[in-house]
């Protein structure tokens, strides 16, 4: 698409912010450019002034010589000092001979290096890029451009005059600099076009913009505030915002009260929205319960493939159980507790069971004990867990190879799914899953879909842990729908309870004050959010390292319950980063620096990372334009428009450490936290630690943390389709 027939597009109804300032000038040099997503830092001369002024943003198709229009505001950058911080902006055509040679010797224009610049402009001067736009055919009279070069030229011409014309009516439409960048990256020329047809496509086809700017963007095109297509995006938007709180379905009163409050219509307005999307199958309904469609394939084919497990026939183990206790304690020198034992005549018999309990409990015993029997009989058995970390931490503690979850299903970024699954299942007779508690409603369909008929399938975890940052609370559910055997560890071994930790974990979990000793559990009163967070500081980077010999960016972990706040985890990363890392290269992307401490923030197949994941940056390539992530057991490279998937990690959730554990925790608790004080979210943190819990913070948000029960609730049917004409189990061998 060229330049013309753009007269055609409205002209820009949103002037703009008459607070922002507005800069004009030549662009001098680009000091920094991400072509993926148009982020620049550039330089800028402005007429009249000696010194150039650094600007930042997001921009498309700008090169040096060009002459700009920006607008934005000052920032003072406490890295980089003053710059300019762009909202929006628009290129104006250069007017002199030396800012036209300039603009198109720096390669913006294909066909047009250094030397054609300057025969160009010795050709035809201030007229040179009206000759390329209106007569090209001229420029077969410059020497060196014939038949092929010209077309050449005026085909780049005319896409470049695409781009600026395509940003300058996005733009025109109050749609900031940032999305504008990303709006085309998506959708090239026909950007105008999709927006027209349906701007809330946006919301799901484009990372960073939620249904609320798709829907600020719709306004400035003139989507009715009841138009069908805004009312089904806002419908599918609730249902997606509540999966990303846990919820599997919701109800359809919950559905339409939100959808009404977010789209400000009466719920009468979305029965004819919400019946298109359920003929269309966008969404699924199920009596009063509507799911994403996606949703309720893995619920529903998790319970299917569960009652089958059950149901299917399986190998009658010629165990004695007692002699093979024997056997185990004797061979592995230790003395198993009545509920272990319990677990191990439950699991000689059973095709699905689950056992849980806390920690020093012995679940690793379990799973240890477990893998000697069957595998003395010659079973095949495969452990996983559901990060990379829990599955090194079985591996240590077993001596099996253990996998993540998605490596054992074998993810295929080619086929867009996973390569283990009904059609060809794992090859095995018993999988063991450590930390189920962590497994959400989509990946436990996937699992429990590639365990063969013929195999066992064992669930290891902590129930009283946080459920899974995905949607479902899947062993929760399991465990609920009385479907399969659960064994519950309670006994606490002395060794164990000899812990602070275990200890503790234990009395918060009964609803007790925890009680602090000298050895491995502490508490530092700080009722100032800024002196718990200089004390937080103190502790990581000089105390316990003194004290205690951790390293402060591999040992110690700093979890808080939220985000936001002064101890929250956005602002200790900000000093943590700066207090450990200070001196590392500075990336220009995300404030990242070579040698910082990284989390992976989502799945991403492709490079075999997961929700999670911390590492090291250990390469920064400004060139190549990627950085290298090293994790426990491999290196991985990332390209720069990659790095949104990165957070730092000196700091994280108590949810994001789930699966994980640290030699030191250093927790943060507050009153002002009050909204995630609650008793599984501080057991979590604490048994995230193996050897050393540091509290800091005010006694009262301690107290109100153990008070507080209250489990978020998961709208979830699992353990009622599990209950539904349950297949019971063939019945264990006698013994």
């Amino acid at each position: 698409m060229d330049g013309e027939g753009l007269e055609l597009f409205p002209q820009p109804v949103s002037p703009p912010d008459p607070t922002l300032i507005c800069v004009e000038g030549v662009v001098d040099r680009i000091v920094y450019e991400n072509p993926a997503n148009g982020f620049f830092v550039g330089r800028l001369q402005q007429p009249g002034t000696p010194d150039p002024i650094t600007f930042v943003g997001n921009l498309l198709a700008v090169s040096p010589g060009e002459t700009v229009r920006l607008w934005g505001r000052w920032v003072e950058d406490r890295r980089f000092g003053r710059q300019f911080r762009i909202q929006r902006y628009e290129t104006l055509m250069p007017q002199t001979k030396d800012a036209i040679e300039r603009y198109l010797g720096s390669g913006l224009i294909e066909g047009i290096g250094s030397v054609f610049a300057k025969r160009l402009v010795d050709a035809f001067g201030v007229e040179t890029l009206k000759v390329i736009d209106e007569h090209p055919e001229h420029l077969r009279k410059v020497p060196g451009i014939g038949k092929g070069r010209a077309a050449q030229i005026r085909e780049a011409w005319s896409a470049q005059k695409a781009v600026q014309s395509i940003m300058l009516f996005l733009q025109g439409h109050g749609i900031g600099v940032n999305q504008a960048v990303k709006i085309y990256r998506k959708y090239g020329d026909a950007a105008a076009a999709v927006l027209r047809e349906n701007p809330y496509r946006l919301a799901e086809d484009i990372t960073g913009i939620a249904f609320k700017s798709a829907d600020t963007i719709a306004m400035q095109f003139g989507i009715a505030k009841n138009a069908p297509q805004r009312l089904e995006a806002g419908l599918r938007f609730v249902l997606e915002e509540a999966a990303g709180n846990g919820h599997v379905f919701l109800r359809e009163s919950e559905l339409t009260s939100e959808a009404a409050r977010l789209l400000e219509v009466d719920t009468r307005a979305l029965a004819n929205p919400l019946n298109a999307l359920a003929a269309r199958k966008s969404v699924v309904r199920e009596g009063d319960a509507f799911y994403l469609h996606a949703l309720h394939t893995a619920e529903a084919g998790a319970a299917q493939c569960l009652r089958e497990l059950l149901g299917a026939a399986h190998d009658l183990v010629p165990i004695d159980v007692e002699r093979a206790v024997q056997w185990v304690e004797r061979t592995q020198d230790i003395r198993l507790s009545e509920d272990q034992r319990q677990a191990i005549r439950t699991a000689v018999g059973s095709k699905v069971m689950v056992i849980t309990g806390g920690p020093g409990t012995g679940k690793t015993t379990i799973i240890k004990s477990l893998l000697a029997i069957f595998e003395k009989k010659n079973f095949g058995v495969l452990l996983a867990a559901p990060t990379g970390r829990a599955a090194k931490r079985m591996e240590e503690a077993t001596g099996h190879e253990a996998k993540t979850i998605h490596r054992l299903l074998e993810y295929s970024p080619k086929q867009g799914g996973f390569l283990c699954n009904a059609e060809n299942p794992l090859k095995t007779d018993l999988v063991i899953i450590d930390e189920t508690s962590m497994v959400d409603i989509y990946l436990m369909y996937s699992l429990v879909r590639a365990v063969p008929p013929h195999a066992r399938l064992f669930f290891v975890g902590d129930v009283d842990q946080l459920p899974s940052v995905g949607p479902g609370s899947a062993l929760m559910d399991i465990i609920a729908s009385e479907a399969v055997p659960v064994v519950w560890l309670k006994t606490v071994f002395r060794q164990a309870a000899e812990s602070g930790i275990v200890a503790n974990a234990h009395r918060i979990n009964r609803g007790e004050y925890p009680e602090f000793n000298t050895r491995d559990f502490f508490f530092i009163e700080r009722k100032d959010s800024s002196q718990a967070l200089e004390t937080v500081v103190e502790l990581v980077t000089s105390r316990i390292p003194k004290k205690f010999g951790f390293t402060p960016v591999q040992a110690i972990q700093v979890l808080a319950p939220m985000h936001r706040g002064e101890v929250g985890v956005s602002r200790l990363n900000e000093v943590l980063q700066q207090a450990l890392n200070p001196n590392g290269e500075l990336i220009q992307r995300r404030e990242f620096r070579l040698g910082d401490k990284v989390m992976q923030l989502r799945n991403n197949y492709e490079l075999d990372v997961y929700n999670g994941d911390v590492g090291i940056i250990t390469v920064a390539d400004a060139e190549a334009k990627e950085l290298q992530v090293q994790f426990d057991d491999r290196a991985v490279i990332y390209a720069f428009d990659q790095l949104d998937d990165l957070a730092l990690a000196y700091a994280a959730t108590v949810h994001k450490s789930q699966g994980s554990e640290y030699p030191a925790v250093v927790i943060p608790l507050l009153p002002q936290h009050f909204l995630l004080l609650q008793r599984n979210v501080l057991y979590t943190a604490i048994t995230r630690a193996s050897r050393l819990v540091i509290l800091v913070g005010d006694p009262k948000a301690i107290r109100m943390a153990v008070r507080n029960t209250k489990v978020t609730h998961r709208n979830s049917r699992l353990a009622e389709r599990l209950r539904v004409c349950p297949v019971q189990a063939k019945p264990a061998p006698s013994l």
